[in-house]
């Protein structure tokens, strides 16, 4: 039996899924994707969209990370992430959706608006986990591969501006919730603690994460600014995913 996950390294959705593979103990094997060399190989898979995380469960292909979890919590019981109450499991839902649809754009937009800014550090990223020629062929088309992004993800100066307020709003309110317990749902992790914890990691850039992390001192300065502002709220959501994600 083999479970494979369809994945780009470095995305943020693509950890959530890792994260939730790792804590329910199930072997996988990871695929790596270059973005762009990426879109035939995923619609072959799911017949339609090509984004990722995509799961191959032995045949069963389900996409998205939400999706993932709930096929995850249904074949694999064992340390389940949605909650059994009713309540609590509305509300891990809810802060699931919130973080997919708010906090995931938000970092994405943020972050590649100033990484782009610097080729170098960037493109071992990209290419993480895929073979080495990748680097060089990302290198010499990185132009264009750097406008392709932008326009697809919508990503410039005042997309990246307007994430800000968006992020530091919801850190605010994770921050709170962390000061007065271990998990945002109920006394056990949950999807909505994988949501927060693996979202918001490029901002905290974990050593379990797969991509080589680009040095703090070399960060533009717009972004070492801006995560100064919000150290307080991030080291919370920090501490969550370090206390939970292992090795």
């Amino acid at each position: 039996m083999t479970v494979r996950l369809y994945q780009f390294a470095i995305s943020h959705y693509c950890e959530k899924i890792r994260w939730a593979l790792d804590h329910k103990a199930v072997h996988y094997q990871t695929v790596n994707l270059l973005p762009g060399q990426h879109i035939g190989p995923v619609r072959k898979l799911t017949g339609a969209g090509s984004s990722v995380p995509v799961l191959d469960d032995n045949g069963v292909i389900v996409q998205g990370s939400a999706a993932i979890i709930d096929h995850l919590d249904e074949h694999f019981p064992e340390n389940p992430l949605t909650p059994r109450s009713p309540v609590e499991r509305d509300e891990a839902l809810a802060w699931e959706h919130r973080l997919d649809e708010e906090a995931g754009p938000a970092v994405r937009i943020w972050c590649y608006h100033y990484l782009l800014q610097r080729p170098k550090r960037v493109i071992p990223m990209l290419t993480a986990g895929t073979p080495f020629y990748n680097r060089i062929l990302l290198s010499l088309a990185f132009s264009r591969v750097d406008e392709t992004m932008r326009k697809w993800m919508k990503i410039n100066q005042k997309t990246a501006d307007a994430a800000e307020p968006v992020m530091a709003g919801l850190l605010a309110e994770l921050a709170e919730a962390y000061r007065d317990r271990p998990f945002l749902v109920g006394n056990r992790l949950s999807r909505a603690d994988l949501a927060a914890g693996a979202l918001f990691a490029p901002l905290f850039q974990p050593a379990q994460y797969p991509v080589p992390w680009p040095a703090p001192r070399h960060l533009l300065p717009p972004m070492s600014a801006w995560l100064a502002s919000v150290e307080e709220d991030l080291a919370p959501v920090a501490d969550m995913y370090q206390a939970n994600r292992g090795g």
